[in-house]
């Protein structure tokens, strides 16, 4: 998929909403910039999260309810179900959390869906724990504008200097192809409000100095006792022995700096993000 088809998930995705508490203004790295979804199928409506906070206490009360109640039909991941996948937010009919509410205190499906027996507080920690796509220490997290994600994505935010998608972009960065089938929306929420703890140590920038003085930077791919396999700047797959190496200095902070973003703009990026499935 290039990027004028990315363009057109996007535009298909735009007015998504939620809430998950407030994030005020916050550092972003440009280098680290994940979150995850699907395309909606037929029938699936986008989440609206509303103004709901949710502890980490009821999330982790929705999945011991989930594992046990939830778990044998829809599956442990929340996909079984043609159509829908809950991990990814991803419903019939449904889009508030009212909406969900009712779904699962009145069943659905002409009795496929059976009513269930919740107190309030299991009630809340199932929607919690779906919000936060079922992600036990997650939170739940809130999806905004999928076009004007784009936008950002590959303007102002300066995720694409980095970052490849499609097939289109650098290679200094990891690939975001697919990133929203891999990575569930609170875990890469989570990367985007704290970019050094999203980086692998894989994707670690590197600074090599060799021994006549060349200095390399780019990023570590594989490292063993005596070999270093970098992608440097210009995008060049080298090998070096460590003993030809007058020194070898790992960051644990992405490559460029944070950029600052807001609210509404965190969420944007989130829904945009999201639409990556790798699909081509």
């Amino acid at each position: 998929m290039d990027r004028k088809r990315a363009s057109r998930y996007a535009r298909g995705f735009s007015g998504w909403s939620g809430e998950s508490g407030v994030m005020n203004r916050t550092k972003l790295g440009a280098g680290v910039m994940l979150l995850a979804l699907l395309a909606l199928p037929p029938l699936a409506w986008p989440q609206a999260v509303g103004d709901h906070q949710y502890t980490s206490e009821a999330i982790e009360l929705g999945s011991r309810i989930y594992t046990s109640q939830c778990a044998l039909c829809h599956g442990p991941q929340g996909a079984l179900v043609d159509g829908i996948d809950l991990r990814l937010g991803i419903f019939r009919g449904v889009s508030s959390d009212e909406d969900l509410r009712r779904v699962i205190a009145e069943g659905s499906g002409e009795g496929q869906m059976p009513a269930a027996a919740l107190s309030e507080n299991e009630m809340e920690g199932i929607i919690a724990y779906i919000r936060a796509g079922f992600d036990p220490e997650g939170v739940a997290v809130r999806i905004g504008d999928a076009a004007r994600g784009e936008e950002l994505f590959y303007g102002r935010g300066d995720c694409s200097d980095c970052h490849r998608v499609y097939g289109e972009g650098p290679r200094t960065a990891p690939d975001l192809s697919d990133i929203g089938a891999i990575r569930t929306p609170a875990v890469l929420q989570l990367n985007l409000l704290d970019p050094a703890a999203a980086l692998m140590p894989i994707n670690r920038p590197v600074r090599l100095v060799t021994l006549d003085e060349e200095v390399i930077t780019g990023r570590r791919l594989n490292e063993d006792t005596h070999t270093v396999q970098v992608l440097d700047s210009t995008e060049r797959l080298r090998t070096f022995a460590k003993d030809d190496l007058g020194s070898f200095e790992i960051s644990r902070e992405p490559s460029k700096p944070p950029v600052d973003m807001n609210e509404e703009e965190v969420a944007d990026l989130v829904a945009f993000l999201l639409t990556l499935r790798g699909v081509q």
